[in-house]
């Protein structure tokens, strides 16, 4: 008999590429990656692997073993969380994946209600830009900022929030509109419809920072380095910015609370859902823009 956790690990390898990715994954450190395929490989009498610098290329009985094992995983996920699905009351883990800023700014706060409603259950939090899977169990619920396409998935649209330009009084105050610059997120997320709002206000101005961190695009906004589209819900309480009005229409995005079907009704994710709803709900009054035509 093969070991499950050996068998386990090396699908994810197979499936994620790298050492690295499996391992974040998993959950581990690569180093416990390349035990267990090294494990599994004396149990198959098969090499699965050829090691190369910093590389794990699959061999062709890797490749086969890799897709004949593919439905074995896929079975023990729905074993778990049919599971999960069964266990009565309201003790127990449940993980939330969200976009950071959604779990820092609209989660993280609230907590301390969710606790004192129901104290038996505990949070994992994962702030993650990259989208969990939920078929194979990196979350149990997910906030996500578009309505996915599986048919396995529960999505229901909870609110939404604004990106509006943002910067600080005195840079505002002395900087012309023609001389104004720009924070922008790095090309991870041109696709994203804040950065190209932001790109078709900026035109030929300068674009003097790019990350996809949210909070460096804040600091970097506070220190007056230039303009950055940041959500409402972080820049409006923010008392160091002020939102710049383009003239131009703003940009929204929808929040979507997503559940493997098969946990959509187990107690325990009921309440967490319920909780995550209730964490989604209209911030504070709007500041009042600094007018300006660009």
């Amino acid at each position: 008999m093969l070991d499950w956790t050996d068998l386990r690990h090396f699908i994810t390898l197979a499936r994620e590429g790298t050492l690295s990715a499996a391992a974040r994954a998993l959950g581990v450190d690569h180093v416990t990656v390349a035990r267990r395929i090294a494990a599994l490989e004396r149990a198959t009498r098969l090499k699965l692997v050829d090691r190369r610098a910093r590389l794990y290329v699959l061999t062709e009985d890797g490749r086969r073993l890799a897709t004949a094992a593919a439905p074995m995983e896929d079975a023990a996920y729905a074993v778990e969380r049919a599971i999960k699905a069964t266990r009565p009351g309201l003790v127990g883990e449940v993980s939330i994946s969200a976009p950071p800023s959604l779990a820092n700014a609209m989660i993280a706060p609230k907590l301390i209600d969710l606790r004192r409603q129901h104290p038996g259950i505990t949070i994992k939090l994962i702030g993650e830009k990259r989208t969990a899977s939920l078929n194979r169990r990196e979350a149990d619920v997910a906030l996500r900022l578009s309505r996915p396409a599986d048919a396995a998935l529960v999505a229901r649209r909870i609110g939404s929030f604004g990106f509006s330009l943002y910067g600080a009084p005195g840079y505002l105050r002395e900087t012309p509109p023609s001389a104004l610059s720009f924070i922008a997120y790095d090309a991870s997320m041109d696709e994203a419809p804040q950065q190209q709002w932001l790109k078709s206000i900026a035109g030929q101005r300068a674009i003097v920072l790019l990350t996809s961190d949210l909070e460096n695009q804040a600091a970097a906004a506070r220190a007056g380095i230039g303009l950055a589209a940041l959500p409402h819900f972080l820049g409006d309480p923010d008392p160091q910015l002020v939102r710049y009005d383009s003239g131009r229409s703003e940009v929204n995005r929808e929040i979507w609370l997503v559940v493997h079907r098969d946990l959509s009704r187990a107690p325990l994710v009921r309440a967490v859902t319920q909780f995550l709803v209730s964490c989604v709900k209209p911030g504070r009054p709007e500041k009042n823009p600094v007018r300006s035509a660009l």
